[in-house]
């Protein structure tokens, strides 16, 4: 495997760390630039080959790398006497890459398991695969619309007003790029100035060639001096490593009505929706921890046809905006549209069956387990009813209740015993950080 880094950016917002000559990439982080930390995690994915496009007025990148043979890699440099842009020195990489290849951004902290990064492009078949995360500041970050598939259907530029509600899916800054997007450069006899988003990712999603590559692995700009503060408490604490998706991971998985939002009865239009007061702050504390934040919720409105899947989609819309807004997420949301029960007006016949995904079963929680490689024996479960605590024990997770609604309406768990009983999903956050070790 082969990476492509732009490691050219002057920092113009970390002057007050940077000075007047240390470039972006060369910032240190825990003793390290912010480029060896990238060059220590493809390494460790088997990336061999990487190459740096590299300012022409200096050389301290180079002086600092060399051959890269101290990280295990073979380094090359593209010199750009002339800034191209996001996207001109692949001019250059079109002339030397014969692969698929990696494309990143020489700003970001990140660790990332490149391996299966790169297994999902291939299965795709995709021109472009952009890394797609939700973070804490979507209203100001550029934004993936998904359609079926994964496949990316729009971007939303952080420059254009949104007054309506989306998911809180935003662009990384690092891809898969295809050699088959290089061969569009073949026929240049030199390099011109290009901006990758809108001259090269925005006509390969017209073009049905873009994939979402969704992960809660840690890739973050160090662009603005409060982000690189942030950074680095992250780097101290271990939450950069313990994210890469090579480890098991330890989720919070979180009930939704009632938990994240009020609950008085079922929410069925986006209107109706409200966030309970606690949840956008507690959400906020498990982003920071190791802890990877995921709701799983039952929701047979869709079943009984009192909810369509599009007006769902848009109640969960509206739910991380509001939490996005709030500055905290959800690593991921799933959901259970299936009901057993027949004899409702209006119902759709063929979501009417008895699933495996219905909680209490675990159908939900497993395929979490596959997408983000959760250890559900470290894990917590957290809701309002007995039917949540028993989904909990079935995965082998540590429960605790929550008291703000009648904890078994249907009397049908009677023998679910949760490990803690508390009031709000705030003070669950505090007794599964105490339990845990976690500050």
């Amino acid at each position: 495997m082969i990476a492509l880094i732009q490691a050219g950016g002057a920092g113009t917002r970390l002057k007050s760390i940077t000075g007047d000559t240390l470039l972006k990439p060369m910032v240190p982080i825990g003793g390290k630039p912010i480029l060896e930390h990238q060059v220590i995690s493809l390494a460790r994915s088997g990336v061999e080959h990487i190459w740096m496009v590299c300012p022409g007025h200096t050389n301290q990148i180079e002086d600092y790398f060399g051959d890269g043979s101290k990280w295990g890699v073979s380094i090359h440099y593209f010199k750009e006497l002339i800034p191209l842009g996001t996207g001109g020195a692949l001019f250059y990489a079109a002339k030397v890459f014969k692969e698929d290849f990696f494309l990143l951004f020489g700003d970001l902290m990140l660790d990332i398991d490149f391996g299966r990064f790169m297994k999902f492009h291939k299965a795709h078949n995709s021109i472009i695969t952009t890394f797609a995360h939700p973070n804490s500041h979507p209203y100001d970050s550029d934004v993936l619309v998904p359609g079926e598939n994964s496949k990316v259907v729009h971007l939303l530029s952080k420059k254009e007003p949104r007054d309506f509600y989306y998911e809180n899916l935003t662009n990384a800054g690092v891809y898969v790029v295809s050699k088959e997007l290089l061969d569009t450069f073949l026929d240049l006899d030199e390099p011109v100035k290009m901006d990758f988003e809108k001259e090269l990712l925005m006509p390969s999603i017209y073009a049905d060639g873009v994939y979402a590559y969704r992960s809660s692995e840690y890739v973050k700009d160090c662009g603005t001096p409060d982000r690189y503060e942030s950074v680095g408490r992250d780097l101290e604490k271990g939450v950069v490593e313990s994210r890469n998706l090579r480890n098991k991971q330890r989720a919070i998985f979180l009930d939704r009505d009632g938990v994240i939002n009020k609950f008085g009865n079922f929410v069925k239009k986006a209107d109706a929706l409200v966030l309970k007061e606690d949840a956008p702050g507690a959400l906020k504390r498990i982003n920071e921890s190791p802890f990877l934040a995921i709701c799983i919720t039952n929701q047979p409105v869709v079943a009984r046809g009192e909810t369509t899947f599009g007006e769902l989609k848009q109640i969960h819309d509206k739910m991380q905006v509001l939490l996005g807004e709030r500055g905290s997420y959800l690593n991921g949301l799933y959901f259970c549209p299936h009901h057993p029960d027949k004899g409702f007006e209006g119902e759709v016949p063929e979501l009417k069956f008895d699933c495996d995904c219905r909680k209490p079963k675990i159908g939900m929680l497993l395929k979490a387990k596959e997408d983000f490689n959760i250890d559900l024996e470290k894990s917590w479960f957290v809701g309002d009813t007995k039917q949540d605590v028993q989904t909990g024990i079935n995965a082998n997770c540590r429960t605790i209740l929550i008291t703000s609604g009648d904890p078994n309406p249907d009397g049908k768990y009677p023998n679910a015993k949760p490990d803690f009983i508390c009031k709000d999903l705030a003070e669950a956050v505090d007794i599964i950080f105490k339990e845990e070790g976690v500050n």
